[in-house]
């Protein structure tokens, strides 16, 4: 009776974490992503912030039709989406076109993550149940991330342009309807 019991107690520790474990996983993917960047696998780079999107898409979604939602996951939740969507992509385009404009290219790449970061500060700091306020980090990750994919059409200029936009429009008061 004592490991049923056991066993039961392990059970619901692991499921009032499952989202956690899945915004770790998300992390997890962000950070490889990075390490393929740096090694200069722009591919790669891509694919892992992609897989870090669904992730973090899972995440929500488990903590709330599982009813556990809590302080630290939200917190967490953060923490991994700047990674994955703010430092990651802004490196992954930082490496796929901006190396030769590094002062302009540099500039555009803080901006980006630094939105990012107050981006997601006025998230946890707000509640607003039914719309985001300012275009959401890992939109903006993965627009910039997915447009990588374009490298031998786009010019570096294109680039810090639509970094600055959606650095912009992150921090912006736009209205953005939870999906």
């Amino acid at each position: 009776m004592f490991l049923l019991n056991q066993l039961d107690l392990t059970r619901k520790k692991i499921k009032g974490q499952l989202a956690n474990i899945l915004t770790l996983i998300n992390l997890g993917f962000g950070i490889t992503a990075i390490m393929f960047i740096f090694q200069g696998s722009i591919w790669y780079g891509f694919l892992f912030i992609a897989i870090a999107a669904l992730f973090d898409r899972f995440d929500g979604l488990v903590a709330r039709k599982l009813r556990i939602e809590t302080e630290l996951g939200k917190q967490l939740d953060s923490l991994s989406d700047l990674v994955s969507f703010g430092v990651a992509p802004a490196l992954l385009v930082q490496q796929a076109s901006l190396m030769p404009l590094t002062i302009i290219g540099g500039t555009a790449v803080v901006l980006f993550i630094l939105c990012g970061a107050l981006r997601l500060a006025r998230f946890n700091i707000t509640d607003s149940p039914n719309e985001f306020i300012g275009l959401p980090i890992t939109a903006a990750g993965c627009i910039l991330a997915f447009l990588t994919l374009f490298n031998d059409t786009l010019s570096p200029v294109v680039y810090i342009a639509i970094m600055i936009s959606l650095s912009g429009l992150m921090i912006s008061n736009i209205r953005v309807k939870k999906g």
